[in-house]
């Protein structure tokens, strides 16, 4: 038993990166790796393998894991059904969601005597033909919330529109569910109408007993302050206890985990860390061993035929075409454009874990054959790898960028007015935060231009869509808290921008075109990041970058009162130390700064300097050496650096606390590309 759940947990792990590589959830990793250990794979190329790594006998204990596992997932996605998510777009995604729920049911319906006649095995027509309905129905939740959120749509109309659908799916499918339990367990109609009666019974009891009751006990754990392992154990119990009645009523263990959670307050601390807590668990330990539970009962090998194969790929295209066409349809009736009423058809059409989840329910109880069964899960597979592309070519990268983060231009500015300075300053440690902000106000100055700053934090995508919720309309990231509270002390508009991302050195870049930013400023940390691999988030925003990127290096040192007001330049006379030199320009445009030029070679000490700088000639020949020797013998609050060769930036380790000071290395690809061609003809002339 412990060796399958390391082998399934590796396996899934290791295409855990191939999927993020391809721009698909973790999800589909983990489907895909249930698949390949199951009989389609495993069992067809080495079978005594798979025979003695998941004997006939050993399958129960991980049948019950997997259904722990479930039974604490549908517990968390009742727990992200926020009614929030539907405040101001109740109308309209009651109507798309409905629609999305409707009108695949009708079409399964439809298409189900056909199937029946073939594949049906025997099994009652009207709890297959439902069961057939409701897996083409239902949508992914979870995962759609974690595309929404890599693909910065979440807070988009486009979004919010697309997750609060889902819920409504959700709740809609699950009640669909509920019915085909009564009709699939008790197939005289008077016990299946029995079952049902003791689900509703079972809803106003939640609803109107147990949630006041969870109302009080919750206010009660919060004012205690500590939300700890007793807490966690105070809610868990009550949840296995409402799933294990719900079992024993007829109604399945999932309905009544699902419907805990939709009751539980969703306000306060506590369903935020309850959610932190079992994510852990329940995501990286039980679903993986639920989706090779899956797997086990997936057989490629039953579609033995071309018709089967032609079969599946009906049903997908009949799944695509209802679920992505009825929304689609009626969002665009509802004054929606066709592009965002595609994106929403697109993203309700991912089936992934939910889907997988109905399925397994209508197998354990009979109701689809297990050829029925593997044909569904290629579908859920299909729909939920075909979101991510079908999303991109509809909603482009630079669409969804632009759509959240670009600014409306000023209407009162001057055909030829000078464009205001933007700054983008980078925060991903919040202990760098009071650095980057004195950078970003000593690069604006104390300018009344219209000059503006944006603190960014970029954060590891989650699953949980009203976590990403909270997170994304939250007003100030605690994240950005000491960035905020230092520029608002240096009297800077500096403004929050936080958001998920899967690929940040991208979304930098596009953020800072979307702000039209004239500089980026990042935080660096030794050994350099320019040593050895160029690989890295910060290496890939210099080679990518329209802008001038500055990397500040040695955050931790802090910030002198009033900000950078002593700043040391040096110029060996290459290229790229003209861009320090016009950085520093800007940096000692602010009143009281003094700038210090280092003059290494006979360029550097021949080039003009604005008024009120000092130059220091370098006595020594090498640029590192006088580079440490002046900060040596002075103190600076911060040192420019051009990203050139001569200053070994790529060799030196701790230079930060060389020069006693943060080191600020910076980059403009577009100044360098101007002066290579203003040089180029001078080259032309000289060879003539």
């Amino acid at each position: 038993m412990l060796f399958q759940v390391v082998v399934i947990l590796a396996a899934s792990r290791a295409l855990a990166p191939i999927a993020r590589r391809l721009g698909q959830p973790v999800v589909v990793a983990e489907i895909v790796a249930g698949i390949l250990l199951g009989p389609s794979l495993l069992g067809w190329i080495a079978p005594p393998v798979s025979a003695w790594l998941f004997p006939p006998a050993s399958l129960s204990g991980l049948r019950l894991l997997s259904q722990l596992g479930l039974v604490l997932f549908m517990f968390l996605v009742g727990l992200e059904l926020d009614p929030k998510l539907l405040h101001g777009r109740g109308r309209t995604s009651i109507a798309v969601g409905t629609a999305s729920l409707v009108v695949p049911l009708v079409l399964g319906i439809a298409c189900a005597p056909w199937l029946h006649a073939r594949y049906g095995a025997g099994s009652p027509f009207a709890p297959f033909a439902l069961f057939l309905s409701a897996a083409a129905s239902v949508s992914a939740f979870p995962v759609l919330a974690r595309i929404l959120s890599e693909r910065h749509l979440l807070t988009t109309r486009v979004g919010a529109i697309a997750i609060a659908c889902a819920a409504v799916d959700d709740i809609g499918a699950w009640c669909l569910v509920t019915l085909l339990l009564a009709a699939g367990r008790a197939p005289a109609w008077l016990d299946g109408l029995r079952v049902a009666g003791v689900a509703i019974v079972l809803v106003a009891v939640m609803l109107f007993v147990l949630r006041p009751v969870l109302v009080r006990v919750v206010r009660r754990v919060e004012r205690t302050g500590a939300i700890g392992a007793g807490s966690v154990t105070a809610v868990l119990f009550p949840l296995l206890l409402v799933a294990a009645v719900s079992e024993l009523l007829g109604v399945h263990a999932l309905f009544g985990a699902f419907l805990f959670g939709a009751v539980l307050p969703k306000d306060g601390p506590l369903a935020e860390v309850l959610a932190e807590k079992l994510e852990t668990i329940t995501v990286g330990l039980l679903l993986p061993l639920f989706f090779a539970h899956s797997g086990l009962r997936t057989e490629l090998a039953l579609l033995d035929s071309r018709a089967d194969w032609l079969v599946t790929a009906g049903i997908v295209v009949l799944a695509t075409v209802s679920k992505l066409g009825g929304s689609a349809l009626v969002a665009r009736a509802s004054g929606w454009s066709w592009r965002d009423a595609g994106a929403v058809g697109i993203l309700l059409n991912t089936r992934g874990l939910m889907g997988l989840i109905v399925l397994n329910v209508g197998l354990d109880l009979g109701v689809i054959s297990t050829t029925v069964f593997t044909m569904l899960v290629i579908t859920a597979l299909v729909t939920t790898l075909a979101t991510t592309p079908l999303l991109r070519r509809v909603f482009p990268d630079r669409a969804a960028i632009e759509e959240r983060f670009v600014d409306a231009p000023a209407r009162t500015a001057a055909p030829s007015a000078r464009a205001p300075e933007v700054v983008l300053a980078c925060v991903s440690d919040p202990r760098s935060g009071p650095a980057l902000a004195a950078a970003a106000h000593a690069l604006v100055g104390e300018r009344a231009d219209g000059a503006r700053v944006f603190g960014l934090h970029l954060a590891e995508p989650s699953d949980r869509a009203s976590s990403e919720l909270r997170r994304e309309t939250r007003d100030e990231p605690p994240v950005l808290s000491a960035f905020l509270a230092t520029a608002r002390a240096l009297a800077v508009d500096a403004r929050p921008l936080a958001f998920v991302s899967s690929a940040p050195a991208d979304d930098i870049v596009r953020i800072a075109d979307a702000k039209r930013a004239s500089t980026i400023v990042l935080g660096g940390h030794e050994p350099w990041l320019f040593e050895g691999r160029l690989d890295g988030v910060v290496a890939q925003v210099v080679r990518r970058a329209r802008a001038t990127v500055a990397v500040l290096v040695g955050t931790e040192r802090g910030v002198p009162d009033g900000g950078f007001g002593r700043i040391l330049v040096a110029d060996a006379g290459a290229k790229e130390d003209r861009v320090a030199v016009e950085v520093a320009r800007r940096l000692g445009a602010r009143a009281g700064t003094r700038v210090t030029c280092l003059a290494v070679g006979a360029d550097a000490a021949a080039r003009a300097l604005p008024d009120g700088w000092s130059r220091e000639r370098a006595s020594q020949s090498s640029p590192r050496d006088a580079l440490l020797a002046i900060t040596a013998s002075r103190a600076f609050d911060l040192v420019v650096l051009g990203l050139a060769p001569h200053w070994r930036l790529r060799a030196e380790r701790e230079l930060s606390a060389r020069v006693g000071a943060p080191v600020l290395v910076v980059h403009d690809a577009r100044a360098l590309a101007v002066s290579a061609r203003t040089k180029a003809p001078c080259a032309k002339g000289r060879r003539r």
